[in-house]
C-alpha cells in the first residue's frame, strides 16, 4: 500500500511538471515589447514613447521624459507622400515654431534625380521652466513625410546664457549631422513600436 502511495504522488509530479515545462517554455518565448535604438552624434537612442506617428528617443541615461537634456523626435506623415505636400508640413510646423518661440535659420536642400527636396528649420522655443533648441529636418522616407527632430533643452529661468553657449558651440555640429543623417529609421518600423499615451 505504501509502495502505491508513492508511486501515485510519483506520477502526480510527473504530470505536474509535464504540465508546467510547455507554459515555462510558452513564457520564456513569449515575445518582448518591442523596441528601437539608433546612433545620432556618437550618442545611442533608445525609444522611449510613441504616440499617433510621434517616436521619442533620448539617451540611456535620459529616461525621464520629464527632464531630459537631449532628444531626437521622429514625425511620420503618412499621408506626405510629394515634394509639395512636404513642403506644406514644413511650412504648418514652421508657424508653430514662430509662434511658440524664435527662428534661428530655415534651408532648403534642391530637388535631385533621385530626391525629393528636404528642408530645415532652426528654433529656440520658450517656456517658463526651460529652453530648448529645435533641429527639424524635413524628408521624403521610404514614400512617408517625416520630421526628424533633435532637440537640446537648458533648464531654469535664467536659461538664456547657457543656451547661447551651448548653440555657438554645438549647433553648426549638429545642424550637419542631422541633415547628413542616414538611414533615417524606416517609418512602417516606427509605426510599429509600442504606442502610449
Amino acid at each position: 500500500m505504501k509502495c502505491e502511495t508513492v508511486l501515485s504522488r510519483i506520477r502526480f509530479a510527473l504530470v505536474l511538471l509535464s504540465l508546467a515545462a510547455p507554459l515555462a517554455s510558452a513564457q520564456s518565448s513569449a515575445p518582448k515589447p518591442m523596441t528601437m535604438t539608433f546612433a545620432f552624434l556618437g550618442t545611442e537612442y533608445v525609444h522611449q514613447w510613441s504616440n499617433g506617428g510621434q517616436h521619442e528617443f533620448t539617451p540611456h541615461a535620459q529616461a525621464d521624459l520629464t527632464s531630459w537634456e537631449d532628444m531626437v523626435t521622429l514625425n511620420v506623415y503618412e499621408s506626405t507622400s510629394t515634394g509639395e505636400q512636404l513642403a506644406d508640413v514644413a511650412n504648418t510646423v514652421l508657424g508653430s515654431y514662430q509662434r511658440l518661440g524664435k527662428i534661428l535659420r530655415t534651408d532648403s536642400t534642391p530637388r535631385t534625380a533621385d530626391r525629393a527636396a528636404e528642408h530645415l528649420i532652426v528654433a529656440v522655443l520658450g517656456n517658463p521652466a526651460f529652453l530648448e533648441a529645435a533641429f527639424a529636418r524635413f524628408a521624403l522616407v521610404d514614400g512617408a513625410g517625416m520630421n526628424v527632430v533633435y532637440s537640446h533643452r537648458v533648464y531654469g529661468t535664467s536659461a538664456g546664457p547657457a543656451m547661447s553657449t551651448w548653440l555657438e558651440s554645438n549647433g553648426p555640429q549638429v545642424e550637419r549631422a542631422l541633415m547628413a543623417w542616414t538611414p533615417i529609421p524606416d517609418p512602417k518600423a516606427l509605426q510599429q513600436l509600442p504606442q502610449r499615451r
